[in-house]
């Protein structure tokens, strides 16, 4: 009998340390912006509650990571890009946080999506460099990164300083802003989304939305989009507005606008978004915050009487509140755990958040300054140490804009997959 419990014990113990073994499943890489011109832009790695480190890519490489980093997206699963804008380079990294190359032919760049072969970018710039020779712009463009090259194989002019960009049924769709209008005479704010060919990279249409300053990183649940709209600061107000992509490529009425702003959003698990708007104004000198969950489908069906909550989950709404500079919101496409930060005075360091996908906090927890761009990885059974070896089956999956794994639209064997 004896023998029997401590073979029993002996058993629970193993369960138990297997059971925390495996329990890898928030794995969370978190880009901190820095202070722009101060080259200080570093990664977070936040895994299961806690920080591992908040200069991870500096511990993995040995170098800093760059100036001003605002986007990051999941290419394959063996694969990752980072836009560093004014570092001017898109850098590649496993997801392990090991350095694999870096392209820096695309100035001033912004927003990222891929189609798994491709990686597409937006950039404010004038000229970018490419395998066919150096182009020039007038205004923004689009460039189109080869990932088995790393090298920029096109670019395309689109509107004046673009900024959010999707891809759906093999067309970009980019929203441009026209930022510049208060620096630069030549032009004013843009109200257009550009529609391109992702594979000739020729523009198809040009949506006129009559929207300003069409500004940030929209959010993609399926052939919706969310695009948020600052305004222009003073007499026009900031704005959100729901973009049917679908719609968009048949000819049909394909956006509705509505009266608040959507500055920081994300797609939920159900196909839904979360907001946070920020609306200044330069008249007032003042912030004002606005949350929301959003149904798209519900909200183009019903021209935006419908589909628009005015809260989000649990006590999100009262967290983000209490926040000095509310900075981003993120969901967990494998877990659907949320995650918030926190920029507070924008020149010390910054918080992020954790809650559960019913919106109750789990911790708060100290990163760096300007915490804003979000990735989440799969969740595999050995954590941090066995990210780098959780690729090494044949079978190689691809990521859309929000993380989620997607059936690539191409043939199999026309990827490049990275070598270990």
């Amino acid at each position: 009998m004896t023998r029997h419990l401590f073979i029993t014990a002996i058993a629970c113990v193993c369960s138990c340390l297997f059971s925390v073994l495996s329990s890898a499943q928030e794995k969370i890489i978190l880009l901190n912006e820095g202070m722009w011109q101060a080259d200080n832009g570093r990664m977070t790695y936040f895994e299961d509650g806690a920080i591992v480190s908040n200069q991870w890519f500096r511990d993995k490489n040995g170098y800093k990571l760059g100036d001003t980093p605002n986007d990051i997206i999941q290419i394959n699963d063996n694969l990752i890009a980072i836009a560093l804008n004014w570092s001017n380079i898109i850098q590649f990294i496993k997801p392990d946080g090991t350095a694999v190359a870096a392209t820096e032919d695309v100035p001033n760049n912004r927003k990222l999506c891929t189609d798994g072969k491709y990686v597409y970018v937006t950039s404010y710039g004038h000229e970018c460099g490419t395998t066919d020779g150096t182009k020039e712009f007038t205004k923004g463009f689009v460039a189109k990164i080869d990932i088995s090259t790393f090298k920029v194989v096109a670019a395309t002019e689109v509107g004046y300083e673009p900024e959010g960009i999707a891809l759906y049924k093999g067309h970009l769709f980019v929203a441009n802003t026209g930022g510049y209008a208060q620096q630069e005479t030549d032009h004013d704010f843009e109200t257009t989304v550009s529609i391109l060919s992702a594979e000739t990279m020729q523009v198809e249409k040009t949506i006129d939305t009559h929207v300003p300053n069409l500004f940030g990183k929209m959010s993609q649940s399926g052939q919706y989009l969310l695009i948020n709209s600052p305004g222009d600061y003073y007499e026009q107000p900031a704005a959100g507005m729901v973009f049917d992509c679908e719609k968009a490529l048949n000819g049909d009425d394909c956006f509705v606008k509505f009266d608040q702003p959507v500055t920081y959003n994300c797609t939920t698990l159900d196909g839904k978004f979360f907001a946070i708007g920020s609306s200044f104004s330069y008249i007032t000198g003042q912030y004002e915050f606005y949350y929301a969950t959003i149904d798209p489908k519900e909200v183009m069906d019903n021209n935006g009487e419908k589909g628009i909550t005015a809260t989000l989950p649990g006590s999100l709404s009262t967290d983000f509140a209490d926040m000095g500079q509310p900075y981003g919101i993120y969901v967990n496409p494998y877990t659907g755990y949320i995650y918030g930060t926190d920029a507070a005075s924008f020149e010390s360091m910054g918080y992020l958040y954790q809650w559960t996908p019913e919106g109750e906090l789990k911790g708060k927890h100290k990163v760096y300054v300007n915490p804003g761009h979000f990735l989440a990885l799969p969740p595999n059974e050995s954590g941090i140490e066995g990210i780098a070896e959780e690729n090494s089956t044949s079978t190689v999956n691809y990521y859309d804009i929000e993380g989620r794994r997607i059936t690539p639209p191409f043939k199999k064997g026309q990827l490049y997959k990275i070598s270990k």
